[in-house]
């Protein structure tokens, strides 16, 4: 069996509202779907989040297809072997998503080949199913406690809430607006993404910590190891690492600083689903829990992470997704996905487990074509403004 093409299509999906965080909004998720097609006939199916556009994307597909065309699927180590040297990825500190969904469409396959779900050849189920955040979009303290409330009736029992404000005491009031209205039983989360400095994220988190908080999402600057272990050592919720731990090189550097209680591990930033069980595994050997971060998934994607999170013993926490945004999908009878108790159930057919909608693919590839620019965050204050970082 040789792999004789990549086929590369941009879709873009709407979502129910705009995604809203503090650099932006954007209406909806472009997403590219990778086919990759084998002599023998077996198509493998893969994702790429369009990060950081879909152009640059589509152009590392088009710089590796001579490195994968004509290499026998199986062999993914080494094919990522022969794009991460001799295509100079191994110089890049993080990979494009176009190398991971190249790795995740030929697991895509050898599951179909070998007639197994990937989770099995992953080393078998730990979990049969895998839980996901509820993500709050950014409105008035009064509209997300009625977002909460919604997600929480349907099941959901983690909360999502970007902070990092221009404004801290709306962050707060957010937060303790959530609290009220989705009860004492559900967790929340923020995620300032890198927006204050050590002081202003000891401040703002010690009065949410009244609210009660689940975790501490990147607080501080991810490359500044020391200050992320500062304030860890001076909050009284865990801190969990994400612009720090793109990679698993990264991962290893968090845990010997001690930066961390909490580790975010992501298959598209990190060259594929092998490395994203790998840098859980470093956790793990740290004594450290990890969940998945997301850059934006549709079915495919979703689903090739929920195979390796079913299959891993330490992804112990709801893990990152945007079932509450998405409107839709691109696979079948699967669209949108369904979550049940803010769960996704891991696919039982061989490889991922899941077919293209060839309908919907050609819809969202059609929106794409028509309006992909109103697809990318765009909102015109924020792209004519200079951000700081931090910002207190």
């Amino acid at each position: 069996m040789r792999i004789t093409q990549l086929r590369a299509t941009p879709v873009a999906v709407p979502f129910n509202e705009d995604e809203v965080w503090a650099f932006g909004r954007r209406r909806g998720m472009v997403s590219i779907v990778l086919e990759i097609v084998t002599d023998d006939g077996v198509i493998g199916l893969g994702e790429a989040a369009a990060y950081p556009s879909a152009d640059i994307v589509l152009s590392v597909f088009g710089s590796i297809e001579p490195l994968v065309v004509g290499e026998d699927p199986f062999n993914i180590e080494r094919i990522m072997k022969r794009i991460n040297v001799i295509g100079t990825w191994h110089h890049v500190k993080a990979t494009s998503p176009a190398i991971a969904a190249v790795e995740m469409a030929c697991w895509d396959i050898v599951g179909k080949v070998s007639g197994q779900p990937l989770v099995n050849l992953f080393g078998g189920r730990v979990r049969d199913e895998v839980e996901f955040f509820y993500y709050l979009s950014h409105k008035s303290p009064k509209d997300m406690g009625a977002d909460a409330a919604a997600g929480f009736k349907a099941g959901f029992r983690t909360f999502y809430v970007k902070t990092g404000s221009d404004n801290p005491n709306l962050d707060i009031e957010r937060v303790e607006a959530i609290r009220a209205a989705a009860g004492p039983d559900a967790l929340i989360r923020i995620d300032p993404n890198e927006a204050w400095s050590s002081s202003a994220a000891i401040r703002i988190i010690t009065e949410m910590e009244r609210f009660g908080l689940e975790l501490v999402e990147q607080p501080v600057s991810g490359r500044n190891l020391a200050e992320m272990a500062y304030v860890r050592s001076r909050i009284n919720t865990p801190l969990l690492a994400n612009e720090a731990s793109w990679t698993r090189y990264d991962q290893l550097e968090v845990i010997k600083a001690g930066a961390a209680d909490v580790v975010s591990v992501d298959n598209q930033m990190d060259g594929g689903l092998l490395n994203l069980k790998r840098g859980a595994g470093l956790c793990e050997v740290a004594g450290l829990p990890v969940l998945k971060h997301s850059l934006g998934e549709l079915g495919i994607a979703a689903y090739a992470g929920v195979h390796i999170m079913a299959s891993t013993p330490n992804f112990l926490y709801a893990n990152q997704g945007y079932g509450s945004f998405l409107s839709d999908d691109i696979i079948k009878d699967a669209s949108p996905l369904p979550y049940r108790d803010g769960r996704l159930a891991v696919p039982t057919k061989p490889g991922i487990g899941v077919e293209l909608d060839t309908e919907r693919v050609a819809k969202y590839a059609d929106l794409y074509k028509q309006e992909a620019k109103n697809f990318a965050f765009h909102e015109s204050d924020k792209i004519a403004s200079t951000p700081l970082m931090p910002k207190f």
